[in-house]
């Protein structure tokens, strides 16, 4: 496994933008599919997006699809989401994931990396 930490979350008014940064460190981080997802109180965790070993692919849910990019530097072990136009029901606990698995991946028990994640609030 790796060991994941993320930061940059934090509150916005909506319509705002963050940068979540999610620095890895342990087993070779080019060899990981890394995911994003986020758990708002009382739902399930939710898929955000998903970015293959080398970035050459990317995967997002519907819901962030053309406002939310994310992207990784293997060289400094860390991949990132972008989020812009951030709406209220955003608010949530955004967290990243790692899995050795050689194909994008949407649900959480592909991940068998976990962050302790970093709270986003979006405010109206």
């Amino acid at each position: 496994q790796v060991q994941l930490v993320e930061s940059g979350g934090g509150s916005v008014q909506a319509g705002g933008s963050l940068r979540l940064s999610c620095a890895a460190s342990g087993r070779t981080f080019s060899s990981q599919l890394m995911g994003w997802f986020r758990q708002a109180p009382g739902k399930e965790r939710e898929f955000v997006a998903a970015i293959s070993r080398l970035g050459s692919n990317t995967y997002y849910s519907d819901s962030v699809k053309g406002r939310f990019t994310i992207s990784r530097d293997n060289a400094k072990k860390t991949v990132y989401l972008q989020m812009n136009s951030l709406k209220p029901e955003e608010t949530a606990i955004y967290y990243c994931a790692g899995s050795p698995a050689p194909f994008l991946a949407t649900m959480p028990n592909i991940y068998d990396s976990w962050g302790q994640g970093t709270q986003v609030t979006v405010s109206s």
